[in-house]
This record gives C-alpha cells, structure tokens and sequence, in this order.
C-alpha cells in the first residue's frame, strides 16, 4: 500500500465533520516544524474545556522535537510508540492534579481527557494531526519533569503534520489503513430508559 485511504468515520447518526475526520495517524512529517499558531490554539482550547467547580485540575508539559524534554518524554514511551511518535513536531504530556490540599480530586482525571479531547478537535481542526497514548512510564515522566505525588501523568499526544504514507514501513503502512472500527452504541449505553 502506498496510498492513504479516506479515514472519515462512517457514523450511525451525524456527527460533525471535525469528529467524523479525526483519526490518530502514526505517521508524523520528521523534518515539519510545529506549526506554533495551531499549537496554540489547541492550547487554548485545551485551556477552555469544562472541569469540575472550574477547579482546573490539570497541567500540560509541551516537548517539541529536538528539546530535551523531547527526549525525555520519548524515553519514556513504550515498545511500538517509541518507534513512531518521535516523528511528531510535539509530544504533550496531559497530567492530572489528583490532590489538592491532601484532598483528592477524583475528578482530575477526566478532567484532563477533557482538556485532551479539546487539545485534540482543536488541533484537527487547524490541521494538525494527533495520536493519544497510554503507552508510557508515568514515573519516568513524572521523574524527569519533577512532578510532585499530587501530579500523575495520564497521556501522551503525538501531534504535528500527517506525514507521507509511502515512507512507512509496510507494517505501519498497514496499521494506518486498517478499518475504523467503534462498538455499537448500544453496547456502550448502560442504561437508554
């Protein structure tokens, strides 16, 4: 394969387009600069996402490609991450403050998926392309970043320009064509009374 194939989601009600397109590529453009206005703005509306009592319970670490923050958030990724993601213009660490005062916030981390999923339409939107992932070493991140125990790490983001599909190895090349694919809302929705 040396073509992408059209990544639009085929969704049983409408949605908006920015949803139905986003998709997370692991192919990243390695010699594209961040574009640092759309960055941004998806940091702004990261800063804009709902949280609860407006408590803010979150915080974002902004590694671009080249820094040594770069480099060590790329350290910490996992396996097949650490193989793809260093391409990325930025690699963005979403942390969660899960205590306040001694008191825990049990909120926090939504609320930094929330913060993430407004980083990540924002960014689509202003065309960039993102990819979340679970893959780390949290106490890595929060060792080489200084985090105190209040702060836990609960994402990393690849974002920066889509890259060129044919560059990939066959096995990403495959990855990024494979089918989009959601459970029916049905099986999702607990209770629909």
């Amino acid at each position: 394969m040396s073509t992408l194939t059209d990544r639009t989601a085929e969704t049983a009600a409408p949605i908006i387009d920015v949803l139905a397109e986003r998709w997370s590529t692991r192919i990243f453009d390695r010699e594209a600069v961040i574009d640092e206005a759309a960055l941004a703005s998806a940091l702004e509306a990261a800063r804009w996402a709902p949280t609860a009592a407006n408590t803010q319970a979150w915080r974002i670490i902004v590694a671009r490609r080249g820094s040594a923050a770069h480099a060590t958030v790329l350290s910490s990724l996992a396996g097949f991450n650490s193989a793809w993601a260093g391409d990325a213009g930025a690699l963005i660490v979403f942390v969660a403050e899960t205590t306040r005062n001694g008191e825990p916030l049990r909120w926090a981390q939504y609320d930094a998926g929330q913060v993430a999923a407004h980083f990540t339409v924002q960014a689509h939107a202003d065309g960039l392309s993102t990819h979340q992932m679970g893959g780390f070493d949290v106490d890595a991140i929060a060792a080489g970043f200084g985090l105190g125990p209040e702060f836990t790490p609960v994402t990393v983001m690849a974002v920066g320009e889509l890259g060129d599909i044919r560059t990939a190895s066959a096995e990403l090349q495959a990855r990024e064509n494979a089918p989009r694919v959601r459970r029916p809302i049905a099986e999702s929705v607990l209770v629909d009374d």
